[in-house]
């Protein structure tokens, strides 16, 4: 006998027996939960809730799942069992399964009952029954914007709950000479896909490097809220000019399944070349200046220092990443009020200093309202402008000085 199989009776076990099944005594439901309540597009994960109540003690039990012809579809870990309490205080199990399933392509279908085949405890007898769900519709939309969706080749159809995009090399690229070789290794994790439907690898071209593709490995991990798909692309890259070679940023479209909106995933811009030269000569210790040199230099020094104590320009700056700068611009330039809105929690996450310096400016305190309302208002109010908004938390910001005791005290000393 499974284990599994031993634990529901082990669980089951301190269940009265009842005199007779009754109708309501065992049910079993299948729901269908659709990303923002509306129809699932082609490879589109929408996950299946199949859930059962059973009053009866049980001894033995089987799930028979439906063909799912028209889907792909992976089961997210095992099944659970655990004790409940009806409305009307009788103890009952409950047997829970998730299901994330993939619709093909567009069309109306059903998701035919699932079956759970029941051995159970009738007045000291063993009797086998057979617990069916409802049939259920299952609407697949068909894509009608102008461009990408489920059935063009480019852009590749990414839908998901999420996209992240990890970069690194190794060494530095910018310290790469003529004739070294640097690796890249981009990683992209996608959540509510499995690794099947991730994009191949993205083409990385540009005049005056060679590059050396290495493997793609792919895996799907699986989580209670669906699968994560993660995805890691390599290349050996090696620069055939001496010269400073940009590599333009890969941008990745996907679909987000929450919104039901278009986004984009981004691998950062770098540059090959251009750090500081390995030479012998930089290694060199420096040459002891004079006595004289010395003491102008530390003079120097002194008066910039009380320039910067006098005028205050010697405070920290903040300013957001350029990758979080450019999805700013992105959102703002398509009017997306959405994405907009998902690249500022982003840049909150990264910045929480700037976060609070943001809301604390009364210029910019009403226009992020004004966003909010705008993406989770229910009478949808015009989003504020973007752009502006864009440009202004794209600025640098000088952090606020410290009050309190441990402010620096005046050069003369406390006032009299």
């Amino acid at each position: 006998m499974r284990a599994w199989s031993l634990a529901v009776i082990l669980l089951l076990a301190p269940l009265p027996a009842r005199a007779e099944i009754e109708p309501g005594d065992l049910t079993l439901t299948v729901t269908a939960e659709f990303n923002g309540n509306s129809p699932p597009f082609a490879r589109e994960m929408v996950l299946l809730k199949i859930r059962g109540v059973y009053k009866q003690p049980i001894l033995l039990e089987e799930v028979v799942q439906p063909s799912l012809a028209n889907f792909s579809w992976t089961q997210l870990g095992r099944d659970h069992w655990s004790k409940t309490k009806l409305p009307d205080g009788q103890s009952a199990i409950a047997f829970e399964r998730t299901v994330a399933v993939f619709p093909h392509h567009a069309g109306d279908f059903v998701i035919e009952p699932f079956t759970h085949k029941l051995t159970v405890n009738d007045v000291g007898e063993r009797r086998m029954v057979e617990v069916r769900s409802k049939p259920i519709p299952f609407p697949v939309a068909a894509w009608k914007e102008a461009t990408g969706g489920p059935d063009v080749k480019e852009p590749w159809w990414l839908p998901a709950r999420d996209v992240a995009v990890t970069d690194s090399w190794s060494p530095d690229p910018e310290t790469v000479k003529l004739g070294e070789t640097t690796r890249r290794i981009v990683t992209l994790e996608v959540q509510g896909m499995v690794a099947e439907g991730l994009p191949p690898r993205p083409v990385m071209r540009t005049r005056g490097i060679l590059t050396f593709a290495g493997p793609v490995t792919r895996e799907t991990l699986l989580t209670p809220s669906g699968p994560v798909a993660r995805a890691t692309y390599q290349w050996d890259v090696k620069p055939g000019v001496p010269e400073v070679i940009p590599l333009d940023a890969i941008a990745i479209p996907w679909f987000d399944t929450n919104s039901r909106t278009m986004r984009e995933a981004e691998i950062p811009a770098r540059q090959i070349g251009g750090g500081l030269p390995d030479r012998e000569g930089d290694r060199a210790p420096p040459p002891v200046p004079s006595p004289l040199v010395a003491a102008a230099a530390a003079l120097a020094a002194f008066g910039l220092g009380l320039a910067l104590i006098g005028y205050g320009t010697g405070r920290p700056r903040l300013r957001l990443s350029a990758a979080t700068r450019r999805a700013l611009n992105r959102a703002a330039r398509a009017g997306d009020p959405a994405g907009f809105r998902a690249a500022l929690e982003a840049a909150r996450r990264e910045a929480p200093e700037l976060a609070r310096i943001w809301q604390a400016r009364p210029d910019l305190a009403a226009p992020l309202a004004a966003l909010d309302r705008a993406v989770f208002g229910k009478a949808g109010p015009p989003a504020p402008d973007l752009p502006a908004l864009a440009r202004a938390l794209s600025r640098p910001e000088i952090l606020p000085t410290a009050s309190g005791p441990d402010r620096l005290a005046p050069l003369d000393g406390p006032a009299a």
